[in-house]
């Protein structure tokens, strides 16, 4: 259900309310997560030091992709100022790209943000030791589950009983694109995309140098585009207008 008032006063009309369950959630145009009732900030999908690991596979690309991802990010946390950041996986993209100066950058990124991060460990995390900035794994905020790729919460809490509260799995790892065509004109965009069978709603990669996955016709969308969310497609309203043309 989408509320249709701002979820943070202060910030009147910049991201798009949400709300699921006890959940009050706001999409914002940087493609993150905003979760005002404990003010933590949520991004997924960074890939920091990608152009590097492609450099070292002979792969031309210029070595600045990064910051066209630190300084939105900078950008964004001075705007909402928020308690926690918190990365949902993959900040890196490996180990040949994590450089002494991006290393120096990952240590210092906390002060930079003006908040503590937490970094739920992704498939690209594993095998890099990112100084100041330990991995952690899954974890529950709220009635929120917080993962990189998709998850069930209750295979990690097998103590969630149907008298319990449902959690929503938060996650990134697919990096959610949806197409748009017009004729011979296509457009992919970044977007949420919310799952109601599977409970789940995976937020788009923040990352510059990211590609995209189509997350199929079953989710819910909202895209990202020129600054600002867009609602695009509804699962239900889809099959309904499938069965009145019949």
């Amino acid at each position: 259900m989408i509320s249709s008032t701002s979820v943070d006063p202060r910030r009147d009309g910049y991201g798009l309310p949400w709300t699921w369950g006890q959940e009050q959630l706001e999409f914002l145009p940087e493609k993150a997560l905003w979760r005002p009732k404990g003010r933590e900030l949520l991004i997924a999908d960074l890939h920091l030091g990608k152009a590097e690991v492609f450099q070292a596979h002979g792969i031309p690309l210029p070595s600045d992709g990064d910051r066209g991802t630190f300084n939105p990010l900078l950008d964004l946390c001075a705007r909402v100022q928020p308690e926690t950041l918190i990365i949902l996986g993959d900040l890196v993209h490996g180990p040949l790209g994590l450089t002494e100066n991006l290393r120096q950058t990952l240590e210092a990124l906390p002060e930079l943000a003006g908040c503590p991060i937490i970094l739920v460990g992704g498939n690209h995390d594993r095998h890099c030791r990112m100084l100041g900035l330990p991995q952690q794994p899954s974890y529950r905020l709220g009635h929120l589950w917080l993962s990189h790729e998709p998850e069930h919460a209750h295979a990690f809490l097998p103590a969630l009983s149907s008298q319990q509260p449902r959690l929503l799995n938060v996650c990134g790892h697919i990096h959610p694109v949806a197409s748009l065509s017009s004729g011979g004109d296509r457009l992919r965009l970044p977007c949420f995309a919310y799952n109601a069978m599977e409970e789940r709603l995976l937020i788009p990669a923040f990352g510059e140098l990211t590609g995209g996955h189509e997350c199929g016709q079953v989710y819910r969308k909202w895209l990202v585009a020129e600054g600002t969310i867009v609602p695009w497609q509804n699962p239900e309203s889809r099959i309904r207008k499938k069965r009145l043309v019949r």
